[in-house]
C-alpha cells in the first residue's frame, strides 16, 4: 500500500489541478470544495504515507508539532474560505495556485507529523488530537456553510459536474461535501491512531503480565 500511495496521490493531484474543477467549473464553490477536499483530505495523506523514510519526520520531532500543524491548517482553510479570498481564488489564476499550494502544504504537514513515529506514545497521542481537532473545525465550517441563511459566495448560477446550481445551492452542496468528506476523513485518521495506542497498551500489559508469571 505504501508503495502505491505516493503515485496515486500524485495522479489525483494532477486530475484535480488539470481537470475542470479549477478551470471550466472554477466559479462554482462546490467544485472548489471538491478540489479542496481532494487535495487536503485525500491526496495529502496518500502522499504523506508514501514519502520515503528520509523525508518523514522522525522520533526526534517535537510532540507538539502535529497540534501546531493542525492550527496552521485551520488558519489556511478558514482564510481561503473567507468571501473575499474565495472570490480572489475564483477569478485569479495566481490566487488559485497560491490557494492550492497552501492546502497541499498544510495537509502534508499535518498528515506527515500526525502519523510520524506513531510507535511513540506521545507522538501518537499528539497526532490523534491534531486530527480530531481538525475534524471538529471542518465540521463547524461545513455546518456554517451549509446552514447559512444566505449565500456568501457569488450571486448567479454556476455549473458543477454538468448541473446548474444557484448561489445558495452551490454553497450548501459545498458545505455538505466538507461535512461528509473532510470531517469524516480526519475523524477516521484520529481514530486509527487511538486504536493503535489501545492495541499497544494491551500488548504491553500482556507482555508485562507474562513476565511477572
Amino acid at each position: 500500500m505504501k508503495r502505491l500511495a505516493l503515485p496515486i496521490g500524485i495522479i489525483l493531484l494532477a486530475a484535480i489541478w488539470l481537470g475542470p474543477l479549477l478551470d471550466a467549473w472554477r466559479s462554482s464553490f462546490a467544485a472548489g470544495m471538491v478540489a479542496h477536499m481532494g487535495v487536503i483530505a485525500v491526496a495529502a495523506p496518500l502522499i504523506a504515507i508514501g514519502l520515503p523514510e528520509r523525508w518523514r519526520p522522525g522520533p526526534s520531532m517535537p510532540s507538539a508539532l502535529p497540534v501546531l500543524a493542525s492550527l496552521i491548517e485551520l488558519i489556511a482553510v478558514w482564510t481561503w474560505h473567507a468571501p473575499f479570498m474565495r472570490e480572489l481564488a475564483a477569478t485569479s489564476t495566481m490566487a488559485t495556485i497560491a490557494e492550492q499550494a497552501t492546502f497541499l502544504l498544510a495537509g502534508l504537514l499535518l498528515w506527515s507529523t500526525s502519523f510520524a513515529a506513531s510507535g511513540e506514545r506521545r507522538h501518537a497521542l499528539a497526532g490523534a488530537g491534531a486530527l480530531l481537532l481538525t475534524s471538529i473545525h471542518m465540521t463547524l465550517l461545513g455546518a456554517l456553510l451549509s446552514l447559512a441563511p444566505r449565500p456568501l459566495y457569488g450571486v448567479g448560477e454556476v455549473t458543477c459536474f454538468g448541473v446548474v446550481l444557484d448561489a445558495a445551492q452551490d454553497q450548501q452542496f459545498g458545505g455538505i461535501l466538507m461535512l461528509l468528506v473532510g470531517a469524516a476523513v480526519y475523524l477516521a485518521g484520529g481514530l486509527v491512531l487511538v486504536a493503535r495506542l489501545l492495541e499497544r497498551s494491551v500488548e504491553t500489559e500482556g507482555t508485562e503480565g507474562f513476565r511477572r508469571i
